[in-house]
Protein backbone atom coordinates (compact mmCIF):
# COMPACT_ATOMS: atom_id res chain seq x y z
CA UNK A 1 0.00 0.00 0.00
CA UNK A 2 2.66 2.43 1.13
CA UNK A 3 4.54 1.87 -2.55
CA UNK A 4 1.14 2.59 -4.29
CA UNK A 5 0.76 5.40 -2.34
CA UNK A 6 3.87 7.11 -3.33
CA UNK A 7 3.31 5.83 -6.97
CA UNK A 8 0.30 8.04 -6.60
CA UNK A 9 1.69 10.83 -4.93
CA UNK A 10 4.36 11.10 -7.94
CA UNK A 11 1.72 10.87 -10.68
CA UNK A 12 -0.27 13.73 -9.26
CA UNK A 13 3.03 15.65 -8.85
CA UNK A 14 3.65 15.21 -12.34
CA UNK A 15 0.25 15.70 -13.57
CA UNK A 16 0.12 19.10 -11.52
CA UNK A 17 3.78 20.12 -12.72
CA UNK A 18 2.52 19.34 -16.26
CA UNK A 19 -0.78 21.73 -15.68
CA UNK A 20 1.53 24.55 -14.76
CA UNK A 21 3.47 24.27 -17.93
CA UNK A 22 0.84 24.52 -19.77
CA UNK A 23 -0.63 27.42 -17.99
CA UNK A 24 2.58 29.18 -18.71
CA UNK A 25 2.13 32.74 -21.03
CA UNK A 26 3.37 32.50 -24.32
CA UNK A 27 4.07 35.36 -26.21
CA UNK A 28 4.80 35.93 -30.27
CA UNK A 29 8.49 36.10 -31.30
CA UNK A 30 7.63 39.84 -32.04
CA UNK A 31 6.78 40.66 -28.46
CA UNK A 32 10.15 40.74 -26.76
CA UNK A 33 13.68 42.19 -24.92
CA UNK A 34 15.07 45.08 -27.04
CA UNK A 35 11.49 46.06 -28.68
CA UNK A 36 10.68 49.60 -29.78
CA UNK A 37 6.77 50.27 -29.15
CA UNK A 38 4.64 52.35 -31.53
CA UNK A 39 4.02 56.08 -29.93
CA UNK A 40 0.60 57.66 -29.64
CA UNK A 41 -1.37 54.92 -30.56
CA UNK A 42 -3.13 51.99 -29.14
CA UNK A 43 -0.15 49.48 -28.61
CA UNK A 44 -1.27 45.87 -28.56
CA UNK A 45 -0.01 43.14 -26.58
CA UNK A 46 -0.85 39.91 -26.80
CA UNK A 47 -0.31 36.17 -26.38
CA UNK A 48 -1.69 33.02 -24.96
CA UNK A 49 -2.25 31.54 -21.38
CA UNK A 50 -4.32 29.00 -19.37
CA UNK A 51 -7.63 29.62 -20.51
CA UNK A 52 -9.38 32.08 -17.90
CA UNK A 53 -6.56 32.85 -16.44
CA UNK A 54 -6.15 36.81 -15.62
CA UNK A 55 -3.39 38.38 -17.38
CA UNK A 56 -2.03 41.73 -16.33
CA UNK A 57 0.47 43.73 -18.10
CA UNK A 58 2.50 46.12 -16.56
CA UNK A 59 5.09 49.12 -18.57
CA UNK A 60 5.81 53.06 -18.43
CA UNK A 61 3.08 53.32 -15.41
CA UNK A 62 0.24 51.70 -17.51
CA UNK A 63 -1.07 48.42 -15.85
CA UNK A 64 -4.00 46.19 -18.05
CA UNK A 65 -5.64 43.58 -17.45
CA UNK A 66 -7.43 41.19 -19.35
CA UNK A 67 -8.54 36.95 -18.86
CA UNK A 68 -7.24 34.74 -21.16
CA UNK A 69 -10.29 33.40 -23.54
CA UNK A 70 -11.26 29.62 -24.22
CA UNK A 71 -9.10 29.02 -26.60
CA UNK A 72 -6.05 30.66 -24.11
CA UNK A 73 -5.53 33.64 -26.22
CA UNK A 74 -5.25 37.53 -24.74
CA UNK A 75 -5.02 40.62 -25.91
CA UNK A 76 -4.53 44.41 -24.00
CA UNK A 77 -3.91 47.34 -25.66
CA UNK A 78 -1.66 49.96 -23.55
CA UNK A 79 -2.68 53.39 -23.78
CA UNK A 80 -0.85 56.36 -25.77
CA UNK A 81 2.48 56.86 -25.03
CA UNK A 82 5.05 59.99 -26.10
CA UNK A 83 8.44 58.59 -27.61
CA UNK A 84 11.03 57.92 -24.92
CA UNK A 85 14.81 56.46 -25.33
CA UNK A 86 14.52 55.54 -21.53
CA UNK A 87 14.76 51.35 -21.43
CA UNK A 88 12.08 49.86 -19.51
CA UNK A 89 10.88 46.58 -18.62
CA UNK A 90 7.69 45.09 -19.22
CA UNK A 91 5.88 42.85 -17.03
CA UNK A 92 3.29 40.13 -17.84
CA UNK A 93 2.16 38.40 -15.25
CA UNK A 94 -0.61 35.65 -14.63
CA UNK A 95 0.87 31.85 -13.12
CA UNK A 96 4.02 32.77 -14.18
CA UNK A 97 5.78 36.20 -14.81
CA UNK A 98 7.94 37.17 -17.69
CA UNK A 99 9.88 40.38 -17.98
CA UNK A 100 11.20 42.07 -20.82
CA UNK A 101 14.25 44.48 -20.82
CA UNK A 102 15.46 47.41 -23.07
CA UNK A 103 11.83 48.29 -24.35
CA UNK A 104 12.22 51.64 -25.87
CA UNK A 105 9.12 54.07 -27.60
CA UNK A 106 9.07 55.89 -30.89
CA UNK A 107 7.87 54.49 -34.46
CA UNK A 108 7.36 51.64 -35.81
CA UNK A 109 7.43 50.28 -39.68
CA UNK A 110 7.11 47.30 -41.71
CA UNK A 111 8.99 46.99 -44.52
CA UNK A 112 8.57 43.85 -47.27
CA UNK A 113 8.50 42.48 -50.48
CA UNK A 114 10.95 40.71 -53.02
CA UNK A 115 15.00 40.31 -53.19
CA UNK A 116 15.90 43.91 -53.16
CA UNK A 117 14.47 44.87 -50.22
CA UNK A 118 15.62 41.50 -48.20
CA UNK A 119 19.14 42.48 -50.08
CA UNK A 120 21.25 42.60 -46.71
CA UNK A 121 23.75 45.25 -45.38
CA UNK A 122 26.55 42.71 -45.85
CA UNK A 123 26.10 42.86 -49.46
CA UNK A 124 25.52 46.80 -49.30
CA UNK A 125 29.26 47.31 -47.48
CA UNK A 126 30.78 45.78 -50.68
CA UNK A 127 29.19 48.25 -52.63
CA UNK A 128 30.22 51.12 -50.35
CA UNK A 129 32.55 52.85 -53.14
CA UNK A 130 29.53 53.43 -55.16
CA UNK A 131 28.93 57.28 -54.92
CA UNK A 132 25.13 57.72 -56.65
CA UNK A 133 22.80 59.18 -54.17
CA UNK A 134 23.40 60.47 -50.25
CA UNK A 135 26.27 58.62 -49.98
CA UNK A 136 26.95 57.83 -46.00
CA UNK A 137 30.40 59.16 -44.81
CA UNK A 138 31.27 55.83 -43.14
CA UNK A 139 30.21 52.28 -44.16
CA UNK A 140 27.83 51.70 -41.84
CA UNK A 141 28.02 47.82 -41.10
CA UNK A 142 31.32 48.75 -39.63
CA UNK A 143 30.61 52.08 -37.56
CA UNK A 144 26.54 51.59 -36.86
CA UNK A 145 26.22 51.92 -32.78
CA UNK A 146 22.68 53.95 -32.29
CA UNK A 147 20.99 52.10 -29.30
CA UNK A 148 17.63 54.04 -30.43
CA UNK A 149 17.20 51.93 -34.01
CA UNK A 150 16.36 48.74 -33.61
CA UNK A 151 15.54 45.78 -35.82
CA UNK A 152 13.70 42.12 -36.36
CA UNK A 153 14.40 40.26 -38.57
CA UNK A 154 11.33 37.76 -39.22
CA UNK A 155 12.80 34.29 -40.88
CA UNK A 156 10.14 32.44 -41.87
CA UNK A 157 11.09 29.13 -40.14
CA UNK A 158 11.78 31.04 -36.95
CA UNK A 159 8.57 32.64 -36.10
CA UNK A 160 7.61 30.08 -33.49
CA UNK A 161 7.11 31.37 -29.67
CA UNK A 162 10.15 30.77 -27.25
CA UNK A 163 11.04 31.25 -24.05
CA UNK A 164 14.23 33.42 -24.87
CA UNK A 165 12.39 36.64 -26.08
CA UNK A 166 14.75 37.12 -28.48
CA UNK A 167 14.44 38.51 -31.95
CA UNK A 168 14.79 43.00 -31.15
CA UNK A 169 18.46 43.58 -31.52
CA UNK A 170 19.97 47.26 -31.89
CA UNK A 171 20.99 47.84 -35.23
CA UNK A 172 24.81 47.28 -35.04
CA UNK A 173 27.15 44.88 -35.46
CA UNK A 174 26.54 40.87 -36.54
CA UNK A 175 22.42 41.49 -36.16
CA UNK A 176 22.95 44.14 -38.98
CA UNK A 177 24.75 41.96 -41.70
CA UNK A 178 21.62 39.83 -42.54
CA UNK A 179 18.67 42.98 -42.05
CA UNK A 180 17.44 44.39 -45.28
CA UNK A 181 20.02 47.79 -46.21
CA UNK A 182 17.19 49.50 -47.40
CA UNK A 183 15.34 49.29 -44.37
CA UNK A 184 17.98 50.18 -42.43
CA UNK A 185 18.75 53.08 -43.87
CA UNK A 186 15.22 54.29 -43.68
CA UNK A 187 15.29 54.24 -40.11
CA UNK A 188 18.49 55.96 -39.87
CA UNK A 189 16.94 58.72 -41.82
CA UNK A 190 14.07 58.94 -39.75
CA UNK A 191 15.68 58.88 -36.62
CA UNK A 192 17.90 61.79 -37.56
CA UNK A 193 15.31 64.11 -38.56
CA UNK A 194 12.98 62.47 -35.89
CA UNK A 195 14.87 62.38 -32.50
CA UNK A 196 13.21 59.58 -31.55
CA UNK A 197 13.76 55.75 -31.44
CA UNK A 198 12.92 53.52 -34.41
CA UNK A 199 11.78 50.01 -34.85
CA UNK A 200 12.20 48.26 -38.13
CA UNK A 201 10.32 45.50 -39.21
CA UNK A 202 12.01 43.35 -41.94
CA UNK A 203 9.84 40.60 -43.62
CA UNK A 204 10.95 39.55 -47.97
CA UNK A 205 11.80 36.55 -49.52
CA UNK A 206 13.97 36.95 -52.62
CA UNK A 207 11.85 35.96 -55.71
CA UNK A 208 8.42 36.05 -54.08
CA UNK A 209 5.69 37.35 -55.82
CA UNK A 210 3.19 39.58 -54.57
CA UNK A 211 0.74 36.68 -54.00
CA UNK A 212 1.72 34.44 -51.15
CA UNK A 213 1.94 37.92 -49.12
CA UNK A 214 -1.62 38.34 -49.38
CA UNK A 215 -4.21 35.99 -47.73
CA UNK A 216 -5.20 33.29 -50.02
CA UNK A 217 -9.42 34.18 -49.43
CA UNK A 218 -8.11 37.93 -50.47
CA UNK A 219 -7.35 37.28 -53.76
CA UNK A 220 -10.18 35.09 -54.44
CA UNK A 221 -12.27 38.00 -56.26
CA UNK A 222 -12.88 39.36 -59.76
CA UNK A 223 -11.82 43.01 -59.59
CA UNK A 224 -14.49 45.35 -61.59
CA UNK A 225 -13.02 48.03 -64.06
CA UNK A 226 -14.96 51.27 -64.13
CA UNK A 227 -16.22 50.62 -67.86
CA UNK A 228 -17.84 47.27 -66.22
CA UNK A 229 -15.27 44.97 -67.24
CA UNK A 230 -14.89 42.38 -64.36
CA UNK A 231 -11.10 41.08 -64.84
CA UNK A 232 -10.62 36.57 -63.63
CA UNK A 233 -10.04 35.83 -60.33
CA UNK A 234 -7.12 36.95 -59.02
CA UNK A 235 -6.23 33.48 -57.80
CA UNK A 236 -5.76 32.12 -61.44
CA UNK A 237 -2.78 33.74 -61.17
CA UNK A 238 -1.26 31.30 -59.06
CA UNK A 239 1.69 31.98 -56.94
CA UNK A 240 1.03 30.40 -53.89
CA UNK A 241 -1.73 32.56 -52.69
CA UNK A 242 -0.76 33.23 -48.61
CA UNK A 243 2.78 31.06 -48.22
CA UNK A 244 4.68 33.82 -46.53
CA UNK A 245 1.24 36.05 -45.56
CA UNK A 246 1.16 32.78 -43.36
CA UNK A 247 4.41 32.43 -41.81
CA UNK A 248 6.03 35.98 -42.18
CA UNK A 249 2.83 38.48 -41.52
CA UNK A 250 0.37 36.84 -39.76
CA UNK A 251 2.85 36.50 -36.42
CA UNK A 252 3.74 40.03 -36.37
CA UNK A 253 -0.25 41.38 -36.69
CA UNK A 254 -1.40 42.76 -34.82
CA UNK A 255 2.41 44.45 -33.29
CA UNK A 256 1.39 48.38 -33.88
CA UNK A 257 2.83 50.28 -36.70
CA UNK A 258 3.27 53.40 -37.67
CA UNK A 259 3.37 52.50 -41.62
CA UNK A 260 4.86 49.86 -44.37
CA UNK A 261 7.37 50.01 -46.68
CA UNK A 262 6.90 47.95 -49.95
CA UNK A 263 9.41 47.36 -52.80
CA UNK A 264 8.53 44.11 -54.63
CA UNK A 265 7.51 43.37 -58.13
CA UNK A 266 10.52 42.21 -60.48
CA UNK A 267 8.69 39.03 -60.62
CA UNK A 268 5.32 40.19 -62.03
CA UNK A 269 7.34 42.23 -64.62
CA UNK A 270 8.96 38.86 -65.75
CA UNK A 271 5.01 37.55 -66.16
CA UNK A 272 4.33 40.79 -67.80
CA UNK A 273 1.60 41.54 -65.19
CA UNK A 274 -0.12 44.94 -65.49
CA UNK A 275 -3.04 45.89 -64.51
CA UNK A 276 -3.90 42.44 -62.39
CA UNK A 277 -1.13 43.55 -60.51
CA UNK A 278 -2.66 46.86 -60.10
CA UNK A 279 -5.20 44.82 -58.19
CA UNK A 280 -3.06 42.74 -56.42
CA UNK A 281 -1.66 45.42 -54.78
CA UNK A 282 -4.38 47.21 -53.60
CA UNK A 283 -5.56 43.66 -52.13
CA UNK A 284 -2.63 43.42 -50.18
CA UNK A 285 -2.99 46.89 -49.39
CA UNK A 286 -6.34 46.96 -48.07
CA UNK A 287 -6.51 43.78 -46.34
CA UNK A 288 -3.17 44.64 -44.65
CA UNK A 289 -4.66 47.53 -43.40
CA UNK A 290 -8.23 45.52 -42.30
CA UNK A 291 -5.33 43.20 -40.42
CA UNK A 292 -4.21 46.01 -38.27
CA UNK A 293 -7.62 47.67 -38.00
CA UNK A 294 -5.46 51.04 -39.25
CA UNK A 295 -8.15 51.72 -42.51
CA UNK A 296 -5.06 55.00 -43.20
CA UNK A 297 -2.26 52.94 -42.19
CA UNK A 298 0.56 54.35 -45.07
CA UNK A 299 1.97 52.20 -47.54
CA UNK A 300 5.32 53.35 -49.21
CA UNK A 301 6.70 51.73 -52.30
CA UNK A 302 9.28 51.50 -54.23
CA UNK A 303 8.78 51.63 -58.08
CA UNK A 304 11.46 49.01 -59.59
CA UNK A 305 14.57 49.65 -61.37
CA UNK A 306 15.27 49.61 -64.86
CA UNK A 307 16.40 46.29 -65.64
CA UNK A 308 16.68 44.48 -69.62
CA UNK A 309 13.66 42.38 -69.01
CA UNK A 310 13.72 41.86 -73.20
CA UNK A 311 17.29 40.24 -72.93
CA UNK A 312 16.02 37.95 -70.16
CA UNK A 313 15.66 33.90 -71.05
CA UNK A 314 12.29 33.20 -69.85
CA UNK A 315 9.16 31.48 -71.46
CA UNK A 316 7.39 34.72 -71.82
CA UNK A 317 8.92 37.74 -74.40
CA UNK A 318 9.49 40.77 -73.88
CA UNK A 319 9.51 44.56 -75.13
CA UNK A 320 11.21 46.80 -73.96
CA UNK A 321 7.82 48.55 -73.39
CA UNK A 322 7.04 45.73 -70.56
CA UNK A 323 8.50 47.51 -67.44
CA UNK A 324 7.21 50.59 -68.52
CA UNK A 325 3.82 49.01 -68.42
CA UNK A 326 4.77 47.62 -65.32
CA UNK A 327 5.90 51.25 -64.08
CA UNK A 328 2.80 52.27 -64.93
CA UNK A 329 0.63 49.41 -63.05
CA UNK A 330 2.52 49.99 -59.85
CA UNK A 331 1.54 53.94 -60.10
CA UNK A 332 -1.59 53.31 -60.60
CA UNK A 333 -1.50 52.59 -56.30
CA UNK A 334 -1.50 56.46 -55.59
CA UNK A 335 -4.80 56.44 -55.94
CA UNK A 336 -5.03 54.64 -52.66
CA UNK A 337 -4.73 57.02 -49.79
CA UNK A 338 -1.73 57.48 -47.60
CA UNK A 339 0.14 55.93 -50.30
CA UNK A 340 3.60 57.40 -51.32
CA UNK A 341 6.12 56.07 -54.37
CA UNK A 342 9.46 56.03 -54.49
CA UNK A 343 11.14 56.32 -58.13
CA UNK A 344 15.04 55.12 -58.55
CA UNK A 345 15.65 55.18 -62.37
CA UNK A 346 18.73 56.83 -61.76
CA UNK A 347 20.41 54.44 -58.89
CA UNK A 348 21.51 52.15 -61.42
CA UNK A 349 25.01 51.16 -62.73
CA UNK A 350 24.13 48.59 -65.11
CA UNK A 351 20.64 47.18 -66.74
CA UNK A 352 22.33 43.96 -66.15
CA UNK A 353 21.84 43.86 -63.13
CA UNK A 354 18.71 42.97 -61.37
CA UNK A 355 19.98 43.97 -57.61
CA UNK A 356 21.58 47.50 -58.08
CA UNK A 357 23.20 48.86 -55.25
CA UNK A 358 22.42 52.18 -53.20
CA UNK A 359 20.18 51.06 -51.08
CA UNK A 360 21.36 54.03 -48.73
CA UNK A 361 19.64 56.00 -51.10
CA UNK A 362 16.68 53.48 -51.55
CA UNK A 363 15.93 54.02 -47.84
CA UNK A 364 16.50 57.71 -47.74
CA UNK A 365 13.86 58.43 -50.42
CA UNK A 366 10.87 56.03 -48.37
CA UNK A 367 11.99 57.87 -45.28
CA UNK A 368 11.48 61.06 -47.19
CA UNK A 369 7.93 60.02 -48.09
CA UNK A 370 7.29 59.06 -44.58
CA UNK A 371 8.63 62.38 -43.37
CA UNK A 372 6.64 64.59 -45.73
CA UNK A 373 3.43 62.53 -45.79
CA UNK A 374 2.59 60.76 -41.95
CA UNK A 375 5.10 63.24 -40.07
CA UNK A 376 3.42 66.25 -41.71
CA UNK A 377 7.47 67.81 -42.52
CA UNK A 378 6.09 69.60 -45.73
CA UNK A 379 9.18 71.35 -46.43
CA UNK A 380 10.95 68.50 -46.83
CA UNK A 381 10.23 67.35 -50.94
CA UNK A 382 9.53 63.41 -51.14
CA UNK A 383 8.98 62.97 -54.74
CA UNK A 384 10.43 63.87 -58.03
CA UNK A 385 8.23 65.58 -60.82
CA UNK A 386 5.12 63.38 -61.75
CA UNK A 387 3.15 64.00 -64.75
CA UNK A 388 -0.30 66.06 -64.58
CA UNK A 389 -1.58 66.12 -67.55
CA UNK A 390 -1.16 67.92 -71.41
CA UNK A 391 -1.87 70.91 -73.43
CA UNK A 392 -1.24 71.00 -76.97
CA UNK A 393 0.26 74.11 -78.61
CA UNK A 394 -0.24 74.01 -82.15
CA UNK A 395 3.08 71.60 -83.20
CA UNK A 396 3.97 71.31 -79.48
CA UNK A 397 2.97 69.24 -76.16
CA UNK A 398 3.63 71.51 -72.94
CA UNK A 399 3.59 68.89 -69.90
CA UNK A 400 2.53 69.74 -66.52
CA UNK A 401 3.78 68.02 -63.02
CA UNK A 402 3.04 68.08 -59.57
CA UNK A 403 6.38 67.33 -57.15
CA UNK A 404 8.20 69.93 -58.65
CA UNK A 405 9.84 71.17 -55.54
CA UNK A 406 11.79 74.16 -55.92
CA UNK A 407 11.82 74.21 -59.70
CA UNK A 408 12.11 71.71 -62.73
CA UNK A 409 16.00 70.84 -63.67
CA UNK A 410 18.24 69.26 -65.67
CA UNK A 411 20.16 66.54 -63.23
CA UNK A 412 23.69 67.31 -65.52
CA UNK A 413 22.66 70.57 -67.28
CA UNK A 414 21.92 68.78 -71.39
CA UNK A 415 19.04 68.74 -72.88
CA UNK A 416 16.35 66.62 -71.38
CA UNK A 417 16.40 62.96 -72.41
CA UNK A 418 14.22 60.26 -73.26
CA UNK A 419 10.96 62.04 -74.28
CA UNK A 420 8.96 61.04 -77.08
CA UNK A 421 5.87 62.36 -79.03
CA UNK A 422 3.11 60.95 -81.35
CA UNK A 423 0.50 62.15 -83.59
CA UNK A 424 -2.98 60.63 -84.57
CA UNK A 425 -1.19 57.73 -86.13
CA UNK A 426 0.39 56.61 -82.64
CA UNK A 427 3.61 56.12 -84.31
CA UNK A 428 6.39 57.79 -81.69
CA UNK A 429 9.22 59.61 -82.38
CA UNK A 430 12.33 60.91 -80.32
CA UNK A 431 11.48 64.46 -79.15
CA UNK A 432 13.22 67.66 -78.04
CA UNK A 433 12.46 68.62 -74.41
CA UNK A 434 12.76 72.17 -72.72
CA UNK A 435 11.71 73.20 -69.22
CA UNK A 436 9.73 76.55 -69.72
CA UNK A 437 7.89 78.48 -66.85
CA UNK A 438 8.03 75.04 -64.41
CA UNK A 439 6.08 73.28 -67.24
CA UNK A 440 8.08 70.80 -70.13
CA UNK A 441 7.74 71.66 -73.49
CA UNK A 442 7.70 69.29 -75.83
CA UNK A 443 8.57 68.89 -79.94
CA UNK A 444 9.28 67.08 -82.78
CA UNK A 445 10.36 68.30 -86.42
CA UNK A 446 8.89 64.23 -87.23
CA UNK A 447 5.58 65.33 -85.67
CA UNK A 448 3.51 68.60 -87.00
CA UNK A 449 0.18 67.81 -85.14
CA UNK A 450 1.53 65.91 -81.83
CA UNK A 451 -1.24 64.58 -79.87
CA UNK A 452 0.79 61.98 -77.49
CA UNK A 453 3.93 61.98 -75.19
CA UNK A 454 5.72 59.56 -73.53
CA UNK A 455 8.49 59.90 -70.75
CA UNK A 456 11.18 57.09 -69.91
CA UNK A 457 9.15 54.69 -71.68
CA UNK A 458 11.60 51.94 -71.78
CA UNK A 459 13.49 49.52 -69.62
CA UNK A 460 16.59 51.24 -70.51
CA UNK A 461 15.68 54.46 -69.32
CA UNK A 462 17.49 56.97 -67.09
CA UNK A 463 16.50 60.56 -67.65
CA UNK A 464 18.05 63.37 -66.53
CA UNK A 465 15.56 65.20 -65.87
CA UNK A 466 14.63 65.87 -62.24
CA UNK A 467 13.55 68.31 -59.51
CA UNK A 468 15.66 70.76 -58.07
CA UNK A 469 16.37 68.44 -55.47
CA UNK A 470 17.39 65.65 -57.39
CA UNK A 471 14.71 63.51 -57.79
CA UNK A 472 14.22 61.40 -60.80
CA UNK A 473 10.70 62.42 -62.57
CA UNK A 474 8.40 59.27 -62.99
CA UNK A 475 8.05 57.36 -66.19
CA UNK A 476 4.31 58.11 -67.55
CA UNK A 477 2.53 57.91 -71.40
CA UNK A 478 -0.65 60.39 -71.67
CA UNK A 479 -2.37 57.49 -73.39
CA UNK A 480 -2.48 55.45 -69.89
CA UNK A 481 -5.07 53.38 -70.83
CA UNK A 482 -5.58 52.42 -67.17
CA UNK A 483 -6.06 55.94 -65.78
CA UNK A 484 -9.24 55.69 -65.73
CA UNK A 485 -11.10 52.76 -65.84
CA UNK A 486 -8.61 51.37 -62.22
CA UNK A 487 -11.09 51.54 -58.73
Amino acid sequence: MRKTFILSVSVLAIFLSGSRLEAKIVLPKVIGHNMVLQRHKDVAIWGSAAKGETVTVSFAGQQKQTVAAADGKWEVKLSPMEASEQPRDMVIAASDTIRLHNILVGEVWLCSGQSNMEYAMRKNSKLFDKVRGSHPATDDLQTANNPNIRIFLVRRKYMAPDSTHQGWDVAAGTPLRDFSAAGYFCAKELYAKLHVPVGMISSAVPGSRIEPWIEKKQLEVSPKLKDGTTLKPLTNDGGDAGKFYETMIRPVIPFTLSGVFWYQGESACFLNETIRYAYKFKTLVNSWRADWKDASLPFYFVQIAPYAYSAAKDVRPHTTENLPEFWESQALALKLPNTGMAVITDLVDSVADLHPGYKWEVGRRLALLALNKTYGMKDIVCNGPIYNGIKIVRDKIEVGFTNTGSGLASRDGKPLTWFSIAGADGKFYPADAVIRNNKVVVASPSVKHPVKVRFGWNEAAQSNFINKEGLPAAPFRSDNPWENVFE
